[in-house]
């Protein structure tokens, strides 16, 4: 009886642990209203929740990168200047100017830049403790997204006018009918590049985040018999800094050919 009551006891231990576990790593994947850093536990008001905060903070430190220690005059760039001038010009050179030409490009690169910062930004605070990854969530990657698609349609309306959009759409020189089929098509197509923009992104962060306190939840709920899953752990960490800055660089290159095609339908 007693070796059954502490079997019964373990198993109960062991299930509390699974669930705080899981309560943990849903709380940082899913959006609440409870920000929870080591040894603070805020409710949120009402009309912020958690993952609106971490736009709000990755909004406030691009502002301040950009606009505080950003030195756009300095004769010699340095520290901090020279690393975000190096990223401004690579997404100028090689995603805008590279994908919608010289003139199209250099205007478009404020809206590149921003998108790769600002992505990179949340995605790397995702990375701290007790903090959450708002690219995580799907509302945000489809705002993104969606900027995109207002770019490809009514950016490239504007830019070679409506007809041209249209006639852009299906390529010239093939019989009437392959075009009548073939245009409806590309009108779904602008709509799944847009839902592949916002997939791709949601999706890597929301599952990295998801491996990487699942194995962290192993230490918690077996000990140390799982110690060597925090090695495995900090790899995941590691692969997961480079995944932001990847996917940051991915949205960014994608909206770049999305919108050049649509801008320049001929080539």
């Amino acid at each position: 009886m007693t070796e059954t009551n502490s079997v019964m006891a373990a198993a109960a231990a062991l299930q509390a642990r699974i669930d705080a576990v899981q309560s943990f790593t849903l709380h940082h994947v899913q959006n609440s209203q409870v920000f929870s850093f080591p040894y603070v536990h805020l409710e949120l008001p009402s009309f912020i929740s958690l993952h609106a905060l971490m736009l709000l903070i990755g909004s406030g430190l691009l502002i301040f990168l950009f606009g505080v220690v950003y030195r756009k005059k300095a004769a010699v760039p340095t520290g901090i200047t020279n690393m975000l001038e190096l990223f401004v010009v690579f997404v100028r050179d090689e995603i805008s100017i590279r994908y919608l030409g010289e003139k199209d490009g250099r205007k478009l690169t404020p809206l590149f830049c921003t998108f790769f910062f600002f992505i990179l930004i949340l995605n790397l605070i995702g990375l701290v403790p007790g903090f959450a990854s708002a690219t995580g969530n799907l509302s945000v990657t489809a705002t993104l997204a969606l900027i995109t698609f207002c770019f490809m349609v009514f950016g490239a309306i504007i830019k070679v006018g409506l007809w041209g959009f249209i006639k852009g759409l299906v390529p010239s020189g093939i019989p009437l009918p392959l075009q009548i089929m073939l245009f409806p098509l590309e009108i779904i197509g602008l709509a799944i590049k847009t839902g592949a923009l916002m997939i791709r992104l949601f999706a890597n962060m929301f599952a990295g985040h998801m491996v990487l306190f699942l194995l962290v939840g192993m230490v918690m709920i077996f000990g140390a018999y799982a110690l060597p899953v925090i090695a495995l752990a900090l790899f995941v960490y590691v692969l997961e800094l480079f995944v932001a800055v990847l996917q940051a660089y991915i949205f960014t290159l994608l909206s770049a050919i999305f919108i050049g095609q649509r801008y320049h339908p001929d080539h």
